[in-house]
């Protein structure tokens, strides 16, 4: 036997875990013991009802396992092998389009919030060599998606000034690959203890958003009037206004998240006569990944993990990520 978190609706009252037998992979699929999952604010969304997510569901997108068992015509993997889940699970590479974004994982499909899970093939990369399964459940969602942000997508070049903002799972993973690059990083932030540690981790720049509410000035001013190459847009409502006051002529804007709301006023003249390039980011394809642990293999990337919750306690994990308080990501892990 085996367990499995499922959502039969909204708020932490609709999640159960339950037991269930020990799914059989089909030809085509990979049974996978799970060893830990990590948690996304999109996962928060679909506790509220925000996304097309069935009763039932097993949520979480972010998987680290060991494969146990394939189906027929599987090749490339065997028992054994340590793997971790892309997010897309038919979007093995190329271009977005409505056919690879149709399903992912713990939205439309299950997800990987169990002990032991079946998944396509196609939604499997090895892990990392150099991390454990704690830290290589983080690169799914948050590890890939400032990957696209910065490189598939912001074609961010050494010497180049990218903008961080906040310091939670995907922008500390972009302040690491943004050094890994030899990009300059600013970051925002508003905690003094979070701003010491992005220093630590090389940021070169550390505005306090709080103290500057009008931040894009002192970006600005720590450009020389030019602006970032690059911004890593994450608060959406709040914060792309000023993204697009101090990005520079013909500089990017990957927009990644909303936390900060749903629905940005933005003047449109910067778009047109800067020559602005302004791209949403839904975290990114099989292939990206698989690229994504090549460089963490080769450059000795650490992913920051903040709090790990054992497996009966995920309801935990869905109660500390919103309150912010964290420096990286969250994970449940089932050896805990």
């Amino acid at each position: 036997m085996s367990r499995a978190w499922h959502l039969d609706g909204v708020g932490l009252g609709a999640l159960r875990l339950e037991q269930r037998s020990i799914p059989t992979p089909r030809a085509g699929e990979v049974l996978v013991r799970v060893e830990a999952a990590a948690i996304n604010h999109r996962d928060l969304g679909i506790l509220a009802g925000a996304y097309p997510a069935p009763a039932g569901v097993i949520p979480f997108s972010d998987a680290a396992g060991v494969v146990e068992a394939i189906g027929e015509g599987v090749a490339g993997l065997a028992p054994g092998d340590a793997v971790i889940s892309s997010f897309y699970p038919h979007w093995e590479s190329g271009p977005a389009n409505a056919a690879n974004h149709a399903q992912s994982l713990g939205c439309e499909i299950d997800g990987v919030l169990a002990e032991h899970v079946v998944l396509p093939a196609t939604a499997l990369v090895h892990a990392p060599r150099t991390l454990d399964p704690v830290a290589a459940a983080t690169l799914p969602c948050a590890g890939l998606t400032a990957w696209s942000a910065l490189f598939a997508e912001g074609r961010l070049r050494a010497g180049e000034t990218v903008v961080i903002q906040g310091t939670g799972g995907v922008a500390i993973f972009a302040l690491q690959f943004a050094k890994m690059a030899g990009a300059r990083a600013i970051v925002l932030t508003s905690d003094e203890g979070k701003a010491a540690r992005a220093r630590a981790m090389g940021a070169d720049d550390v505005i306090d958003y709080r103290q500057h509410p009008e931040w894009s000035s002192e970006v600005l001013a720590a450009t020389g009037g030019l602006g970032a190459d690059l911004i890593l847009e994450i608060g959406g409502q709040d914060t792309l206004p000023q993204s697009l006051n101090c990005v520079s002529v013909g500089g990017r804007i990957s927009v990644v998240g909303v936390l900060s709301g749903l629905v940005a006023q933005v003047p449109v003249p910067p778009i047109l006569f800067r020559h602005i390039h302004l791209t949403g980011i839904t975290v990114g394809h099989r292939a990206d990944l698989a690229a994504l642990v090549r460089a963490v293999d080769a450059n000795g990337i650490v992913p920051v993990v903040d709090g790990v919750f054992g497996f009966s306690d995920a309801c935990d994990a869905y109660q500390a990520l919103p309150q912010g308080r964290h420096f990286g990501k969250l994970v449940v892990s089932m050896a805990v």
